[in-house]
């Protein structure tokens, strides 16, 4: 499983948070799903999904079973995930959130932002954000969900993974305005001139509303061969964006 960019972030009670953002090689399943297609809903074969999605897991040392996912519907609606095994079938929703430790939260995606939050007290959250996403509000619903926990939203980092660029997604112009609206920033052009949406200025803009600040990974999921992309490909896979809360050594959750 390739792995295109990972992190770490210390707690307060001596613990970490890890995250990372997979692309789509290094894994089993077969074309047009090539390699590490992580997602279930695609039409892949649900074996070779199981198969790459237990590499993961092998990846972050926890049982598959501990990767917690969601069926994203474009919404803003948040589920919290109280342990491993809690959520079966997977909630109909673009947020989660947990504070237990050793669940990693997953957020899928081929196109989508794919946003990862933590706090320094370990409440985590994983989001997936399009266009309709932003309109919806659906990482401002994440982030009030860890307020909502105790968490000081100037506290939060913030972890945003590839996405499609400004230049690639054209769209039309009611959805422009529409994106527009919620987040200004959003607006933008494609190289030829056309309505276009930047979804990842989007989400910036909403996190900064808040006081957060986010460490973005500047790619393009249609320019990147190595990145799974709807807008290019059409059928395809998704790559993953994963956090999870770690213990500090020799205390037991």
């Amino acid at each position: 499983m390739g792995v295109l960019a990972r992190g770490a972030m210390p707690l307060a009670d001596g613990g970490v948070v890890e995250w990372l953002f997979t692309d789509r090689t290094g894994g089993v399943s077969s074309p047009p799903f090539d390699t590490a297609n992580m997602a279930l809903h695609v039409g892949d074969d649900p074996e070779d999904v199981a198969r790459n999605r237990a590499v993961l897991a092998a990846e972050l040392s926890i049982d598959v079973d501990a990767l917690a996912t969601m069926t994203q519907v474009h919404g803003r609606d948040v589920a919290f995930v109280a342990g491993p095994h809690a959520i079966d079938p997977p909630p109909r929703a673009d947020a989660l959130v947990t504070d237990v430790a050793n669940v990693a939260l997953v957020t899928q995606v081929a196109d989508c932002v794919p946003i990862l939050l933590a706090s320094p007290q370990g409440t985590i959250a994983a989001v997936h954000s399009g266009w309709r996403g932003v309109v919806a509000g659906v990482t401002t619903a994440a982030v009030e969900a860890l307020i909502a926990r105790g968490v000081e939203p100037e506290s939060i980092r913030a972890w945003i993974g590839p996405s499609i660029c400004p230049s690639c997604y054209e769209v039309g112009a009611d959805v422009r305005d529409q994106v527009a609206a919620a987040a200004e920033s959003a607006y933008a052009t494609t190289a030829a001139g056309a309505p276009a949406v930047d979804v990842r200025a989007g989400v910036v803009k909403q996190l900064a509303h808040h006081g957060i600040t986010a460490e973005v990974i500047d790619a393009c999921t249609a320019e990147d061969d190595a990145l799974y992309s709807y807008r290019r490909d059409g059928r395809t896979g998704r790559e993953a964006g994963v956090i999870i809360r770690r213990l500090a050594p020799g205390r037991q959750g």
